[in-house]
């Protein structure tokens, strides 16, 4: 697979996100009872999907059991730090301040989401200081 990693369009990412929710291995009938309600898929949908997430490189169905079992061959987190690189990159010139400027401008956060944040980056500026004491 390239280094350049292929976007999913909506209903892909919600066929990832039963994937990656489970522990396991999943069949295109766990994943269709999954998205009752999301989407009124017939089963051959469904497999066209998944087809094109595999030729896509983030799903890999295993055969060997007789029953197709799939797997994501691309986490969750890495997919969604890849997505939120290029979401800042070509929205907000790779600025997180202009990002959460523009979200707080537009009242989208409120001051009870900044001082989470502040807590978050808080916290995380005390782990960087322990990791550098090491």
């Amino acid at each position: 697979m390239s280094n350049v990693q292929k976007k999913l369009g909506e209903a892909e990412l919600e066929i990832m996100q039963v994937i990656w929710s489970s522990q396991n291995p999943v069949t295109s009938n766990y994943i269709l009872k999954e998205l009752q309600g999301k989407r009124k898929w017939q089963l051959s949908t469904l497999m066209t999907s998944l087809s094109r997430l595999s030729d896509k490189g983030f799903v890999i169905c295993d055969r060997s059991t007789g029953t197709n079992l799939y797997s994501f061959l691309i986490s969750e987190n890495d997919y969604k730090a890849k997505e939120s690189k290029n979401f800042l990159e070509k929205l907000y010139n790779n600025s997180i301040q202009n990002l959460v400027a523009t979200l707080y401008g537009n009242k989208v956060i409120k001051a009870s989401d900044i001082q989470e944040l502040r807590g978050f980056l808080d916290k995380m500026e005390e782990e960087l200081s322990e990791e550098e004491k090491l």
